[in-house]
Formats: C-alpha cells, sequence, structure tokens
C-alpha cells in the first residue's frame, strides 16, 4: 500500500468517526433540582438508562431544598465548573439571561420545542424571542378542602364566591379544636404570593400589566381587604402558617393532620398529602378559586418550570446537556410513548407541558379527582407575570403580605406600599 492510500484510509477512517454521533467527546454533566428522595431516584433511573446508550457522558444530580435553588444556581453557575443542567420557575429566567447564566437553546431543539410545546409556556421558556429552556411542567391553583370538616360543619360544598368563602371559613374555625378555617402560608415566597394572586386575578385584577404594577387597582384593594378580614377575624391563624426550606412544614403538616379547612395550593403537593394522610388522602377535594365582587369566572395563577443549561460552561458540556434533556423531555423515553420527565412529573401530581405527554396521560389528567379542581379552570389561568426583577419584586410583596398577617400593617397600608415598591423593583430592573 502506497504512503498515499494509507493517509487517505486513516483520514476516512476518522471522518467517520467524527461524524458519528454516538462517539462524542466524554463530559461530565451535574443536574441540579430541588426534588425530594424519592423524585430523586426516579430521574436517576432515567439517567442510568440514556448513560447506557451514550457512555461518553457522566451524569450526577445534586438536590438542594427549593429555598436554596436560586441561590446555588446563582453561585456555582457563575463558572465554568457550576451546575450544567438545572431546573428553574420561569419567573427567574429574564435575571438569569441577563446575568448570562443560562445559554440559548440550540436551533433544533428551539424549533422542536416551539413546534411541540404551547405557545404560552414556549414564551414563558424565551427571552426577546429567543428560547432558553426545556419546558417541563405546568402549576396552577386551586382551593383545597377538607371533606370531612366540611360535612361536620354543615356545609354542602366548596364556595364559588368570596361571600361565600368568608362564611364557611368563619363556620371551620374551630379555636377550641385548634382548628383554621382557611390557611395562609408564610416563610416561602411562592408559598405567599400565588394564593394571593390567585384571588387577584379571580377578582379580576392583576399583578403586573405591560411590565407595571398594578396593585392599585379596586380589585387589588378588595384582594387586600379580604385578607384583612381573614386574619382580623381569626379564621386564619399566623403560627401555623410556616413554610420551611423544603415548601413543606406547619402550613402542611396542619392540613393533612386535619387543623385547616380550606387552603390555595398548587397541584403539585399532591405527592405530599398522599405521603402525609394516607387513607385520609380521601377526605381531600379540590375546586376552583372563588370569584371576587370584580370578578366574572374563577382564575388561577399559573406558572410553569423548564430545564437550562449553564451559559458558562464548555461547548462539550452543553452539547452533552442539550442532547441528555432533548431525549429525557422526548417522545419514547418514558413509558407508552410519554417521555421520562412526563412520567416522573406525574408521580408528583404535575401536569407536564409537552402536547404528546398530555396526550400520552389524557386519561389519568381526565379522571383524576385531585386535578379536576386544577384542569377546570386551566383554560382560564393567567400566567405569572415574567418580568426583569421579578424574584424581587415577588420577595417585596411576600414581605408586604406576610406583615399582614401578623397584624403590623392593615390593607390601605399594604396596598399602597406594595404599588410603590413594586413601581421602583420594575422601573430600576428596566434600565
Amino acid at each position: 500500500m502506497s504512503i498515499f492510500r494509507a493517509v487517505a484510509r486513516v483520514a476516512a477512517i476518522v471522518a467517520i468517526l467524527l461524524s458519528t454521533p454516538a462517539l462524542v467527546q466524554a463530559a461530565d454533566v451535574s443536574y441540579l433540582t430541588h426534588w425530594a428522595p424519592e423524585t430523586v431516584a426516579k430521574l436517576e433511573i432515567a439517567i442510568a438508562t440514556y448513560e447506557k446508550s451514550h457512555p461518553g457522558t457522566k451524569i450526577t444530580i445534586r438536590a438542594v431544598p427549593f429555598g436554596d435553588l436560586l441561590t446555588t444556581l446563582r453561585s456555582s453557575g457563575g463558572g465554568a465548573h457550576g451546575v450544567t443542567i438545572a431546573g428553574i420557575y420561569d419567573a427567574w429566567l429574564p435575571d438569569l439571561v441577563k446575568n448570562k447564566l443560562v445559554a440559548p437553546a440550540p436551533a433544533p431543539i428551539a424549533a422542536e420545542t416551539k413546534n411541540d410545546w404551547p405557545a404560552s409556556v414556549v414564551g414563558a421558556a424565551s427571552v426577546d424571542g429567543v428560547l432558553y429552556g426545556v419546558p417541563n411542567e405546568i402549576d396552577l391553583y386551586a382551593l383545597n378542602y377538607n371533606k370531612k370538616l366540611f360535612a361536620e360543619a354543615g356545609i354542602a360544598e366548596p364556595p364559588k364566591t368570596w361571600d361565600e368563602f368568608l362564611a364557611d371559613a368563619k363556620k371551620l374555625t374551630d379555636k377550641s379544636k385548634g382548628q383554621q378555617g382557611f390557611g395562609l402560608i408564610n416563610s416561602w415566597t411562592a408559598g405567599v404570593l400565588h394564593p394571593f394572586a390567585s384571588l387577584l386575578v379571580s377578582n379580576g385584577g392583576d399583578l403586573v400589566v405591560d411590565s407595571k404594577p398594578t396593585l392599585d387597582t379596586p380589585a387589588a384593594k378588595e384582594t387586600f381587604e379580604l385578607y384583612e378580614k381573614l386574619i382580623k377575624s381569626g379564621y386564619s391563624d399566623p403560627a401555623m402558617a410556616t413554610a420551611d426550606a423544603n415548601t413543606t412544614g406547619p402550613f402542611l403538616d396542619n392540613f393533612v393532620s386535619g387543623k385547616t379547612g380550606m387552603i390555595i395550593m398548587a397541584n403539585w403537593w399532591e405527592s405530599a398529602l398522599k405521603a402525609g394522610m394516607g387513607d385520609k388522602f380521601a377526605d381531600v377535594a379540590t375546586a376552583p378559586i372563588p370569584v371576587g365582587p370584580s370578578g366574572t369566572v374563577p382564575r388561577s395563577i399559573l406558572y410553569s418550570w423548564m430545564t437550562v443549561v449553564n451559559g458558562k460552561a464548555s461547548p462539550d458540556e452543553q452539547s452533552a446537556a442539550w442532547d441528555f434533556l432533548d431525549w429525557l423531555t422526548g417522545p419514547g423515553s418514558g413509558p407508552n410513548g410519554a417521555s421520562a420527565m412526563g412520567d416522573i412529573l406525574m408521580s408528583m401530581g404535575i401536569l407536564p407541558s409537552r402536547k404528546s405527554d398530555v396526550a400520552a396521560f389524557q386519561e389519568r389528567l381526565a379522571s383524576d379527582p385531585f386535578l379536576k379542581g386544577y384542569t377546570e379552570t386551566l383554560a382560564n389561568a393567567k400566567g405569572f407575570p415574567v418580568v426583569l426583577g421579578g424574584q424581587e419584586l415577588s420577595e417585596s410583596l411576600q414581605k408586604t403580605l406576610e406583615a399582614m398577617q401578623f397584624g403590623q400593617m392593615w390593607a390601605a397600608e399594604a396596598e399602597a406600599r406594595a404599588q410603590s415598591d413594586a413601581a421602583q423593583i420594575l422601573e430600576r430592573n428596566a434600565k
């Protein structure tokens, strides 16, 4: 064989190796999540399946409490050796993009996502038309109530209006039993704000419109006044409302133990209720958010989660991360045409957002009595505002609402402070 033929053969072999997808350069990928151990175990099974056909990729999981998720992402995502993949709440995205902590999705994944997910969910995972994450789940809020406590109080059905809601909260409150009519939440930003925001939109209001706060409207005034009535009347006890860093704690324990008659919470806590209540989970029912005096139909706040890739990871790590996410969220990685991600989400009672997952789990979504109160109002839900400074805005509103819970201020002052603080935050972050 001549030297020229030998060189040509070597070149051909190299070209084949470089063009073979399975033979990519080895990459170590880390996945940051706030999921509980039993859910992490399901993700580990999916990862093991993926790694069998991708021996060049090693994926490790790092789980932290929800309360530490954003700070961990910001601190460890600031360099090339930070976490590679992270699950995030859509309201965090604009600030993470501004700080260049997340990478834009490759064109093929962006095109697939825009085709196979609802436009509203794609929009929440995008900034200025650029997709930065693969959407995972949709979460919204409903009224959760204890049917046994309702029966004992002589309440035949869940409240449809705020007047009925207040009347039921009064009947369900029994201080001699340590029982509160309605459970508020404190010490957790989303747990404080999202129920308030759900009542606000079900009263015809909004938190933000066109990047401007709208907490000085008649609908907002009525919502702050509703909170004042609940607290002043003793229908909600702040001592029973605390959340911990894992978004569990007394607020959950009091509902599980039958000490809370009603609470507004998201669909994802179904698994926690089942684990805590056992057979008594049959006492739990869900219903749409009661409609306020300025509202017309039941509404809820809706938000989504997505998985993003570290914008400062190496090209090889980013490539491996996107390839894994494409597989994890794609049809066929899970059972019966569902994605592995969809299967993991459904195990927690969380609504998947990919159209093929919704189709794969349609029977369960339609028949699950707990999810009924959520799916009934999905079409009328309003997305939580995704704006620069969204997390700062949320934390500011949390402080104001918690001050009301503990009797440190009342409706008029709370509304004025909330609007003023929100206006300053959004104006400052827009610059």
